[in-house]
Protein backbone atom coordinates (compact mmCIF):
# COMPACT_ATOMS: atom_id res chain seq x y z
CA UNK A 1 0.00 0.00 0.00
CA UNK A 2 1.33 3.83 -0.73
CA UNK A 3 2.41 5.78 2.51
CA UNK A 4 0.17 8.14 4.53
CA UNK A 5 -0.05 11.74 3.59
CA UNK A 6 2.85 13.36 5.59
CA UNK A 7 0.56 16.09 5.93
CA UNK A 8 -1.08 13.78 8.22
CA UNK A 9 -0.74 12.96 11.59
CA UNK A 10 0.10 9.64 13.13
CA UNK A 11 -3.61 8.11 14.80
CA UNK A 12 -2.08 4.89 16.16
CA UNK A 13 0.10 3.90 19.45
CA UNK A 14 0.51 0.96 20.85
CA UNK A 15 -1.78 -1.01 19.40
CA UNK A 16 -1.39 -3.42 16.21
CA UNK A 17 -0.59 -2.01 13.04
CA UNK A 18 -3.50 -3.85 10.67
CA UNK A 19 -1.82 -5.94 7.85
CA UNK A 20 -3.30 -3.49 5.68
CA UNK A 21 -1.96 -0.19 6.88
CA UNK A 22 1.68 -1.59 6.20
CA UNK A 23 4.16 0.00 3.57
CA UNK A 24 7.76 1.24 3.54
CA UNK A 25 10.92 -1.26 1.99
CA UNK A 26 14.06 -2.27 3.84
CA UNK A 27 15.73 0.75 2.67
CA UNK A 28 13.35 2.48 5.25
CA UNK A 29 15.58 0.78 7.54
CA UNK A 30 18.98 1.99 6.02
CA UNK A 31 18.32 5.96 6.10
CA UNK A 32 16.58 6.27 9.52
CA UNK A 33 19.73 4.65 11.23
CA UNK A 34 21.99 6.14 9.51
CA UNK A 35 20.70 9.71 9.71
CA UNK A 36 19.76 9.49 13.33
CA UNK A 37 23.50 8.23 14.27
CA UNK A 38 25.01 11.24 11.85
CA UNK A 39 25.05 13.80 14.54
CA UNK A 40 26.68 16.02 17.06
CA UNK A 41 26.34 13.08 19.86
CA UNK A 42 27.57 10.40 18.10
CA UNK A 43 31.02 12.41 17.91
CA UNK A 44 31.16 13.40 21.44
CA UNK A 45 30.66 9.96 22.13
CA UNK A 46 33.72 8.66 20.02
CA UNK A 47 35.73 11.63 21.43
CA UNK A 48 35.49 9.48 24.60
CA UNK A 49 37.74 6.47 23.38
CA UNK A 50 40.71 9.57 23.60
CA UNK A 51 39.42 11.66 25.98
CA UNK A 52 38.28 9.91 28.56
CA UNK A 53 40.02 6.44 27.99
CA UNK A 54 43.35 7.54 26.35
CA UNK A 55 43.86 5.88 23.73
CA UNK A 56 46.21 6.72 20.58
CA UNK A 57 44.14 7.23 17.53
CA UNK A 58 44.04 3.53 15.65
CA UNK A 59 43.62 1.78 18.58
CA UNK A 60 40.45 4.02 18.98
CA UNK A 61 38.91 3.58 15.98
CA UNK A 62 39.82 -0.01 16.11
CA UNK A 63 38.17 -0.25 19.52
CA UNK A 64 34.65 1.74 18.41
CA UNK A 65 34.68 -0.46 14.91
CA UNK A 66 34.66 -3.66 16.81
CA UNK A 67 32.41 -2.57 19.45
CA UNK A 68 29.67 -1.10 17.01
CA UNK A 69 29.99 -4.06 14.44
CA UNK A 70 29.38 -6.26 17.86
CA UNK A 71 26.88 -4.72 19.52
CA UNK A 72 24.77 -3.62 16.39
CA UNK A 73 24.17 -7.95 15.94
CA UNK A 74 21.76 -7.67 19.25
CA UNK A 75 20.55 -4.44 17.92
CA UNK A 76 19.44 -5.29 14.36
CA UNK A 77 17.80 -8.72 15.34
CA UNK A 78 14.96 -6.79 16.78
CA UNK A 79 14.28 -5.29 14.01
CA UNK A 80 12.19 -8.64 12.32
CA UNK A 81 9.98 -8.36 15.65
CA UNK A 82 8.26 -5.00 13.90
CA UNK A 83 7.02 -6.51 10.59
CA UNK A 84 6.28 -9.72 12.11
CA UNK A 85 4.05 -8.39 15.34
CA UNK A 86 3.18 -5.14 14.28
CA UNK A 87 3.57 -3.57 17.63
CA UNK A 88 6.74 -1.52 19.58
CA UNK A 89 9.26 -3.26 21.20
CA UNK A 90 8.10 -2.40 24.78
CA UNK A 91 4.84 -3.76 23.94
CA UNK A 92 5.81 -7.24 22.71
CA UNK A 93 8.28 -7.20 25.68
CA UNK A 94 5.27 -8.45 27.67
CA UNK A 95 5.57 -11.55 25.42
CA UNK A 96 8.43 -12.28 28.16
CA UNK A 97 8.21 -10.77 31.11
CA UNK A 98 3.89 -10.69 31.20
CA UNK A 99 2.32 -7.06 31.99
CA UNK A 100 3.36 -6.16 34.97
CA UNK A 101 6.71 -8.26 34.99
CA UNK A 102 7.47 -5.95 32.07
CA UNK A 103 7.26 -2.60 34.12
CA UNK A 104 11.07 -2.56 35.33
CA UNK A 105 11.71 -2.76 31.94
CA UNK A 106 9.93 0.02 30.30
CA UNK A 107 10.57 2.21 33.45
CA UNK A 108 14.41 2.07 32.40
CA UNK A 109 13.70 2.42 29.18
CA UNK A 110 11.92 5.54 29.39
CA UNK A 111 14.60 6.79 32.05
CA UNK A 112 16.75 5.94 28.64
CA UNK A 113 14.58 8.04 26.67
CA UNK A 114 14.64 11.14 28.55
CA UNK A 115 18.47 11.31 29.32
CA UNK A 116 19.38 11.16 25.05
CA UNK A 117 16.40 13.64 24.47
CA UNK A 118 17.78 16.22 27.45
CA UNK A 119 21.53 14.95 25.89
CA UNK A 120 20.87 15.55 22.59
CA UNK A 121 19.25 19.13 23.46
CA UNK A 122 22.33 19.93 25.20
CA UNK A 123 24.32 19.45 22.45
CA UNK A 124 21.89 20.81 20.00
CA UNK A 125 22.25 23.86 22.16
CA UNK A 126 25.93 24.09 22.41
CA UNK A 127 25.86 24.11 18.35
CA UNK A 128 23.40 26.49 17.85
CA UNK A 129 25.63 28.93 20.29
CA UNK A 130 28.54 28.20 18.63
CA UNK A 131 28.08 28.87 15.13
CA UNK A 132 25.78 31.79 16.30
CA UNK A 133 27.15 33.77 19.41
CA UNK A 134 24.26 35.92 19.68
CA UNK A 135 21.56 32.84 20.27
CA UNK A 136 22.37 31.38 23.85
CA UNK A 137 22.44 27.80 24.98
CA UNK A 138 19.26 27.91 26.76
CA UNK A 139 17.65 29.52 23.99
CA UNK A 140 19.48 26.92 21.33
CA UNK A 141 18.08 24.00 23.29
CA UNK A 142 14.30 24.80 23.09
CA UNK A 143 14.56 25.69 19.60
CA UNK A 144 15.90 22.39 18.75
CA UNK A 145 13.52 20.94 20.82
CA UNK A 146 10.24 22.53 18.99
CA UNK A 147 11.65 21.47 16.11
CA UNK A 148 11.93 17.69 17.54
CA UNK A 149 8.68 17.74 19.29
CA UNK A 150 6.41 18.57 15.99
CA UNK A 151 8.47 15.85 13.93
CA UNK A 152 7.96 13.45 16.69
CA UNK A 153 3.85 14.38 16.90
CA UNK A 154 3.52 13.72 13.20
CA UNK A 155 4.99 10.56 13.68
CA UNK A 156 6.38 7.52 11.96
CA UNK A 157 6.22 8.46 8.32
CA UNK A 158 7.32 11.88 9.01
CA UNK A 159 10.08 10.63 10.93
CA UNK A 160 11.12 8.18 8.19
CA UNK A 161 11.33 11.27 5.47
CA UNK A 162 12.86 13.40 7.71
CA UNK A 163 15.39 10.57 8.31
CA UNK A 164 16.37 10.06 4.41
CA UNK A 165 17.06 13.60 3.57
CA UNK A 166 19.17 13.52 7.13
CA UNK A 167 20.99 10.62 5.66
CA UNK A 168 22.07 12.25 2.44
CA UNK A 169 23.25 15.66 3.64
CA UNK A 170 24.90 14.88 6.75
CA UNK A 171 26.81 12.07 4.63
CA UNK A 172 28.08 14.37 2.55
CA UNK A 173 28.79 16.97 5.35
CA UNK A 174 30.58 14.87 7.45
CA UNK A 175 32.91 14.01 4.49
CA UNK A 176 33.34 17.41 4.23
CA UNK A 177 34.37 18.15 7.84
CA UNK A 178 37.42 14.95 7.54
CA UNK A 179 38.66 17.19 4.12
CA UNK A 180 38.65 20.07 6.53
CA UNK A 181 40.14 19.10 9.17
CA UNK A 182 42.88 17.36 7.59
CA UNK A 183 43.90 19.44 4.45
CA UNK A 184 42.63 22.76 5.52
CA UNK A 185 42.77 23.12 9.39
CA UNK A 186 45.85 20.25 9.67
CA UNK A 187 46.52 17.68 12.43
CA UNK A 188 49.12 18.36 14.90
CA UNK A 189 52.67 17.26 14.55
CA UNK A 190 51.81 14.80 17.64
CA UNK A 191 48.84 13.73 16.67
CA UNK A 192 49.74 10.19 15.90
CA UNK A 193 51.55 9.51 18.71
CA UNK A 194 49.49 11.55 21.39
CA UNK A 195 47.70 9.06 23.73
CA UNK A 196 48.69 5.23 24.87
CA UNK A 197 47.38 2.05 24.50
CA UNK A 198 46.39 -0.43 27.90
CA UNK A 199 43.98 -3.28 26.92
CA UNK A 200 41.53 -2.01 29.81
CA UNK A 201 40.86 1.07 28.23
CA UNK A 202 41.08 -0.54 24.39
CA UNK A 203 37.84 -2.73 26.26
CA UNK A 204 36.00 0.34 27.48
CA UNK A 205 36.18 2.04 24.34
CA UNK A 206 34.93 -1.18 22.54
CA UNK A 207 32.46 -1.03 25.09
CA UNK A 208 31.30 2.47 24.82
CA UNK A 209 30.76 1.67 20.76
CA UNK A 210 28.97 -1.87 21.88
CA UNK A 211 26.97 0.47 24.37
CA UNK A 212 25.78 2.82 21.75
CA UNK A 213 24.41 0.43 19.55
CA UNK A 214 22.58 -1.92 22.25
CA UNK A 215 21.10 1.23 23.53
CA UNK A 216 18.78 1.10 20.07
CA UNK A 217 17.72 -2.38 20.89
CA UNK A 218 14.29 -0.92 22.70
CA UNK A 219 13.75 1.40 19.46
CA UNK A 220 13.51 -0.88 16.32
CA UNK A 221 10.14 -2.33 16.44
CA UNK A 222 8.80 1.05 16.64
CA UNK A 223 10.47 2.17 13.41
CA UNK A 224 9.53 -1.70 11.59
CA UNK A 225 6.25 -1.83 12.96
CA UNK A 226 4.32 -0.33 9.84
CA UNK A 227 6.50 -2.16 7.72
CA UNK A 228 4.67 -5.46 5.73
CA UNK A 229 5.00 -8.82 7.33
CA UNK A 230 7.02 -10.37 4.20
CA UNK A 231 9.67 -8.16 4.33
CA UNK A 232 11.60 -11.15 6.15
CA UNK A 233 14.22 -10.78 8.74
CA UNK A 234 17.51 -11.00 6.25
CA UNK A 235 16.59 -7.40 4.88
CA UNK A 236 15.14 -5.88 8.04
CA UNK A 237 18.31 -7.46 9.94
CA UNK A 238 20.88 -5.84 7.08
CA UNK A 239 19.39 -2.68 6.39
CA UNK A 240 19.20 -1.79 9.94
CA UNK A 241 22.73 -3.56 10.38
CA UNK A 242 24.47 -1.31 7.90
CA UNK A 243 23.03 2.00 8.70
CA UNK A 244 23.58 1.71 12.35
CA UNK A 245 27.19 1.19 11.97
CA UNK A 246 28.29 3.16 9.25
CA UNK A 247 26.38 6.01 10.39
CA UNK A 248 28.13 5.44 13.99
CA UNK A 249 31.53 4.58 12.72
CA UNK A 250 32.44 7.44 10.63
CA UNK A 251 31.33 10.21 13.41
CA UNK A 252 32.41 8.61 16.16
CA UNK A 253 36.02 8.23 14.18
CA UNK A 254 35.58 12.06 13.87
CA UNK A 255 35.40 12.29 17.54
CA UNK A 256 38.69 10.47 18.53
CA UNK A 257 40.01 12.48 15.71
CA UNK A 258 38.66 15.84 17.66
CA UNK A 259 39.34 14.43 21.15
CA UNK A 260 43.19 13.62 20.41
CA UNK A 261 43.55 17.90 19.14
CA UNK A 262 41.76 19.59 21.95
CA UNK A 263 42.55 16.98 24.86
CA UNK A 264 39.60 18.29 27.80
CA UNK A 265 38.08 20.76 25.87
CA UNK A 266 35.00 21.39 24.65
CA UNK A 267 34.02 18.65 21.84
CA UNK A 268 31.44 21.10 19.87
CA UNK A 269 33.77 23.74 19.68
CA UNK A 270 36.44 21.54 18.24
CA UNK A 271 34.03 20.10 15.81
CA UNK A 272 33.72 24.09 15.03
CA UNK A 273 37.39 24.42 14.51
CA UNK A 274 37.60 21.09 13.04
CA UNK A 275 34.83 22.22 10.17
CA UNK A 276 37.35 25.69 9.11
CA UNK A 277 35.81 27.67 6.66
CA UNK A 278 32.60 25.41 5.92
CA UNK A 279 31.55 25.89 9.72
CA UNK A 280 28.48 27.86 9.78
CA UNK A 281 26.98 25.62 7.54
CA UNK A 282 27.96 22.41 9.08
CA UNK A 283 26.90 23.41 12.37
CA UNK A 284 23.25 23.97 11.05
CA UNK A 285 23.09 20.67 9.15
CA UNK A 286 24.48 19.01 12.12
CA UNK A 287 22.21 20.47 14.24
CA UNK A 288 19.25 19.94 12.43
CA UNK A 289 20.44 16.11 12.14
CA UNK A 290 20.65 16.53 16.07
CA UNK A 291 16.86 17.42 15.43
CA UNK A 292 15.96 14.27 13.46
CA UNK A 293 17.54 12.04 16.64
CA UNK A 294 15.92 13.74 18.92
CA UNK A 295 12.42 13.37 17.48
CA UNK A 296 13.15 9.55 16.99
CA UNK A 297 13.76 9.42 21.29
CA UNK A 298 10.41 11.71 21.78
CA UNK A 299 8.36 9.34 19.74
CA UNK A 300 9.68 5.95 21.19
CA UNK A 301 9.39 7.71 24.63
CA UNK A 302 5.80 8.58 24.04
CA UNK A 303 5.46 4.76 22.96
CA UNK A 304 7.37 3.54 26.05
CA UNK A 305 5.69 5.75 28.48
CA UNK A 306 1.95 4.64 26.96
CA UNK A 307 2.87 1.05 27.34
CA UNK A 308 3.60 2.03 31.16
CA UNK A 309 -0.03 3.72 31.48
CA UNK A 310 -2.02 1.20 29.62
CA UNK A 311 -0.80 -1.65 32.61
CA UNK A 312 -2.49 0.41 34.69
CA UNK A 313 -5.91 1.59 32.68
CA UNK A 314 -7.45 -1.94 32.56
CA UNK A 315 -9.10 -1.93 28.56
CA UNK A 316 -7.82 1.54 27.82
CA UNK A 317 -5.95 2.14 24.10
CA UNK A 318 -4.18 5.52 24.00
CA UNK A 319 -4.97 6.98 20.93
CA UNK A 320 -3.05 10.12 19.11
CA UNK A 321 -4.69 13.16 21.61
CA UNK A 322 -2.80 10.88 24.69
CA UNK A 323 0.34 10.56 22.41
CA UNK A 324 0.46 14.12 21.88
CA UNK A 325 0.02 15.21 24.95
CA UNK A 326 2.67 12.57 25.89
CA UNK A 327 5.60 13.88 23.78
CA UNK A 328 4.78 17.98 24.64
CA UNK A 329 5.29 17.08 28.48
CA UNK A 330 8.34 14.85 27.26
CA UNK A 331 9.39 18.12 25.86
CA UNK A 332 8.91 20.33 28.70
CA UNK A 333 10.44 18.09 31.09
CA UNK A 334 13.27 17.09 28.54
CA UNK A 335 14.15 20.95 27.93
CA UNK A 336 14.18 21.23 32.15
CA UNK A 337 16.91 18.68 32.13
CA UNK A 338 18.49 19.81 29.75
CA UNK A 339 18.77 23.72 30.85
CA UNK A 340 19.43 22.76 34.44
CA UNK A 341 22.03 19.45 33.56
CA UNK A 342 24.52 21.32 31.04
CA UNK A 343 26.99 21.73 33.25
CA UNK A 344 28.48 18.83 33.99
CA UNK A 345 27.02 17.23 31.19
CA UNK A 346 30.19 15.32 29.53
CA UNK A 347 30.21 13.53 33.20
CA UNK A 348 26.91 12.57 33.45
CA UNK A 349 26.39 11.31 30.22
CA UNK A 350 28.96 8.72 30.51
CA UNK A 351 27.79 7.10 34.09
CA UNK A 352 24.18 7.61 32.20
CA UNK A 353 25.51 5.45 29.27
CA UNK A 354 26.85 2.77 31.87
CA UNK A 355 23.91 2.81 33.61
CA UNK A 356 21.85 1.99 30.55
CA UNK A 357 24.55 -1.14 29.51
CA UNK A 358 23.76 -3.00 32.94
CA UNK A 359 19.85 -2.77 32.32
CA UNK A 360 19.37 -3.16 28.75
CA UNK A 361 22.07 -6.45 28.34
CA UNK A 362 19.75 -8.67 30.10
CA UNK A 363 16.87 -7.66 28.61
CA UNK A 364 18.27 -7.67 24.90
CA UNK A 365 19.30 -11.43 25.74
CA UNK A 366 16.03 -12.79 27.01
CA UNK A 367 14.10 -11.29 23.92
CA UNK A 368 16.35 -12.35 21.32
CA UNK A 369 16.55 -16.15 22.75
CA UNK A 370 12.66 -16.12 23.37
CA UNK A 371 11.88 -14.53 19.89
CA UNK A 372 14.22 -16.64 17.76
CA UNK A 373 14.89 -20.18 19.62
CA UNK A 374 12.17 -20.37 22.05
CA UNK A 375 9.03 -19.14 20.54
CA UNK A 376 10.06 -18.41 17.07
CA UNK A 377 8.39 -15.71 16.53
CA UNK A 378 4.69 -16.70 16.98
CA UNK A 379 3.20 -14.51 19.43
CA UNK A 380 -0.42 -14.33 20.29
CA UNK A 381 -0.34 -10.34 19.63
CA UNK A 382 -3.79 -9.55 20.81
CA UNK A 383 -2.61 -10.50 24.52
CA UNK A 384 0.26 -7.77 23.93
CA UNK A 385 -2.48 -5.05 24.66
CA UNK A 386 -4.48 -6.58 27.51
CA UNK A 387 -3.62 -5.03 31.13
CA UNK A 388 -3.91 -8.62 32.33
CA UNK A 389 -1.13 -10.04 29.90
CA UNK A 390 -3.62 -11.98 28.23
CA UNK A 391 -2.34 -15.98 27.88
CA UNK A 392 1.20 -14.21 29.14
CA UNK A 393 -0.51 -13.43 32.22
CA UNK A 394 1.48 -10.22 34.88
CA UNK A 395 3.66 -11.56 35.15
CA UNK A 396 6.38 -14.89 33.23
CA UNK A 397 9.07 -15.32 36.09
CA UNK A 398 11.65 -17.19 33.86
CA UNK A 399 12.02 -13.76 32.42
CA UNK A 400 11.78 -11.64 35.38
CA UNK A 401 14.27 -13.96 37.33
CA UNK A 402 16.86 -14.28 34.66
CA UNK A 403 16.52 -10.52 33.94
CA UNK A 404 17.68 -10.08 37.74
CA UNK A 405 20.08 -12.63 38.10
CA UNK A 406 21.91 -11.30 34.90
CA UNK A 407 22.27 -7.97 36.40
CA UNK A 408 23.45 -9.43 39.60
CA UNK A 409 25.67 -11.21 37.16
CA UNK A 410 27.29 -7.88 35.65
CA UNK A 411 27.83 -6.71 39.00
CA UNK A 412 31.37 -8.36 39.87
CA UNK A 413 32.73 -6.87 36.71
CA UNK A 414 31.44 -3.56 36.84
CA UNK A 415 34.18 -0.91 36.55
CA UNK A 416 32.74 2.82 37.11
CA UNK A 417 33.81 5.77 39.73
CA UNK A 418 31.27 5.07 41.95
CA UNK A 419 32.08 1.14 42.09
CA UNK A 420 34.40 -1.05 40.69
CA UNK A 421 33.67 -4.78 41.10
CA UNK A 422 36.48 -7.27 42.19
CA UNK A 423 37.09 -9.27 39.28
CA UNK A 424 37.15 -5.75 37.50
CA UNK A 425 39.95 -4.62 40.04
CA UNK A 426 41.46 -7.98 38.93
CA UNK A 427 41.13 -6.79 34.67
CA UNK A 428 43.45 -3.88 35.44
CA UNK A 429 39.04 -1.70 35.14
CA UNK A 430 38.27 -3.47 32.57
CA UNK A 431 34.22 -3.56 32.33
CA UNK A 432 33.14 -6.84 30.34
CA UNK A 433 30.11 -6.91 32.32
CA UNK A 434 28.37 -6.86 29.05
CA UNK A 435 30.10 -9.22 27.60
CA UNK A 436 29.75 -11.82 30.25
CA UNK A 437 25.57 -11.31 31.02
CA UNK A 438 24.98 -12.21 27.54
CA UNK A 439 26.95 -15.24 27.36
CA UNK A 440 25.42 -16.19 30.45
CA UNK A 441 22.21 -15.21 30.67
CA UNK A 442 20.48 -16.17 27.17
CA UNK A 443 21.57 -19.90 27.60
CA UNK A 444 19.89 -19.97 31.07
CA UNK A 445 17.02 -18.31 29.82
CA UNK A 446 16.60 -20.53 27.22
CA UNK A 447 17.05 -23.39 29.51
CA UNK A 448 14.61 -22.20 32.29
CA UNK A 449 11.84 -21.23 29.57
CA UNK A 450 12.20 -23.81 27.37
CA UNK A 451 8.92 -26.42 27.63
CA UNK A 452 7.37 -23.71 29.93
CA UNK A 453 6.36 -20.96 27.58
CA UNK A 454 3.76 -21.12 25.01
CA UNK A 455 4.34 -20.91 21.09
CA UNK A 456 0.61 -19.32 19.67
CA UNK A 457 -0.08 -18.64 16.11
CA UNK A 458 -3.27 -15.76 17.32
CA UNK A 459 -5.73 -14.98 14.82
CA UNK A 460 -3.91 -11.86 13.87
CA UNK A 461 -0.35 -13.59 13.33
CA UNK A 462 -2.70 -15.96 10.93
CA UNK A 463 -4.47 -12.81 8.60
Amino acid sequence: MDSPSLAAIEHNTIQPIPLDKRHGTGSYLFTIWFGCNMNMLTVVTGALATTLFGLNFIPSCFALIVGVLLGTIFMALHAAQGPQLGVPQMVQTRGQFGSVGSIVVVAAVVLMYLGFIASNMVLGGQSIHVAMHGVSINTGVVVLGVVSVIAAIYGYDMIHEYSKYVSVITGLVLLAVFVSLIFFVGLPKNFMTTGAFTWPNFIGAASLGALWTLSYAPYVSDYTRYMPKDIGVVPAFWGTYWGTSLGSILPMILGAMIGLIIGNGDVVAGFAHASGPIMLPVMIIFTIALACATAINIYCGVLAVLTLVQTFVTDWMPKMPARIITSLLIFAFAVAVGIIGQANFLTNYMNFLYVLLYVLVPWTAINLVDYYLVRHGSYDVPSFVKSNGGIYGRFQWPAVICYFVGIAIEVPFVSQTLYTGPIAKMLGGADISWIVCLVIISPVYYFVSRGKTKTVTSAYAAE
